[in-house]
């Protein structure tokens, strides 16, 4: 789950994490009075879940405080097009007035999992305010990288040794072991996946602050931070994605043509593999689950056919705990309900797999069956390209 920069440095601040001051406006007046209120020179920042914001134009300087209104009334409702939101770009809901502040480096501190070692790693870099993408590619020596233990937490060493390689001394070296100390205590704390500082500023008084911050955490431990989900912007989400969370059902939307709707997170990236590898692009990811109802069938199937690029769907199931003759059930079901717009192929194996077959043969619907993975893609991928 992500969250806007705005209420990530509401999370930072109650770790002791410093912040620059800001407060969050939508409307030009209310952005007038917060610039009055930090001192009159500031900066608008257009509040979407994207990166590249200063690129596309959603970051601007405002002199006084009639300027930052007047920014402000541009910015709300208009779509901004960064190189994350794509084409489509985002609509501006809200933006953060932000004290302006005397810069004197910008530097790089993220922390993210390193599946391969299992533990969180901090990355630093004296390359701030770019995309750490970019830093890496051009140059991965920029990049220093140091494990942290999630048990133990940041050691001291560590935080100096991280301060040391941004090329921090005196008081700027101190505050950023103390700054990267609670902010490692955050990430840990709040169950994050990704607490990105971008820049990371150092001031010409010598402090170190959050100029820039990406939150975001670990869905499946939101049980414990249920203060989290009330940030939950669904503006910035995709419908279908939130419109299937609603049933319990894992589902990215992508770009190609060939719905999928399949049991199981392995299965289902190996589906989407085999589609590339016969021709075709899968529109989406979706996992129905181990122990999907038929009901939860119905309403992936009507997801799926929700999205227009749509042009074939693979239904492809390994009964384990997923009984092959639910799946059918729930395959007719939404068929009789919503119709049949395009052209479905079956795959399934495992439990009750006969049954379920025998369920659909006796359907009376245009069904596709399909005997082993490749047989079922390139039989789906054949229909989505009218053959």
């Amino acid at each position: 789950m992500k969250v806007h920069e705005y209420q990530a440095k509401e999370i930072l601040r109650r770790y002791g994490v410093p912040t620059p001051r800001g407060i969050v406006a939508d409307n030009a007046e209310d952005a007038r009075k917060a610039a009055e209120q930090l001192g009159g020179r500031v900066v608008v920042k257009a509040q979407i879940h994207a990166g590249g914001r200063g690129k596309g134009g959603g970051v601007k300087l405002a002199k006084t405080p009639d300027e930052a209104a007047e920014i402000t009334q541009k910015m709300i409702g208009w779509t901004l097009v960064t190189h994350q939101t794509g084409p489509e770009g985002r609509v501006v809901n809200k933006v953060l007035i932000e004290e302006a502040l005397n810069i004197d480096k910008e530097l790089y501190l993220g922390i993210t999992l390193d599946r391969k070692l299992g533990c969180p790693v901090v990355m630093a870099s004296k390359q701030g305010g770019m995309e750490i993408e970019e830093v890496a590619e051009r140059d991965p020596s920029a990049i220093f990288r140091e494990p942290i233990d999630a048990v133990l937490g940041p050691q001291p060493f560590q935080a100096r040794a991280i301060a040391y390689a941004l090329g921090l001394e005196g008081e700027a070296y101190k505050k950023c072991v103390d700054f990267m100390q609670k902010l490692v205590r955050c990430y840990i704390e709040t169950d994050a996946a990704l607490a990105e500082i971008n820049p990371l500023l150092i001031t010409k008084e010598g402090d170190v602050l959050a100029l820039d911050c990406k939150l975001s955490f670990d869905d499946n431990a939101m049980f414990r931070h249920k203060d989290f989900l009330e940030l939950r912007d669904l503006n910035e989400e995709d419908p279908l994605e939130v419109e299937a969370s609603k049933f319990g059902l894992n589902y990215i939307k992508l770009d190609g043509n060939v719905g999928c709707m399949v049991n199981g997170a392995g299965l289902a990236m190996g589906t989407m593999d085999i589609i590339k590898l016969a021709g075709g692009e899968p529109a989406n990811f979706l996992d129905v689950g181990g122990g999907a109802s038929a009901e939860q069938v119905k309403n992936a199937f009507r997801i799926i056919l929700s999205d227009k690029n749509v042009k074939a769907i693979l239904i492809n199931i390994f009964g384990g705990i997923m009984r092959g003759d639910r799946i059918a059930e729930g395959v007719v079901s939404a068929a009789k309900e919503v119709g049949l717009p395009v052209p479905v192929v079956v795959r399934l194996e495992g439990t009750n797999v006969e049954l379920g077959k025998k369920i659909l043969a006796e359907s009376g619907l245009p069904l596709i069956t399909a005997d082993g993975m490749w047989d079922a893609a390139t039989k789906v991928v054949a229909a989505a390209q009218g053959k």
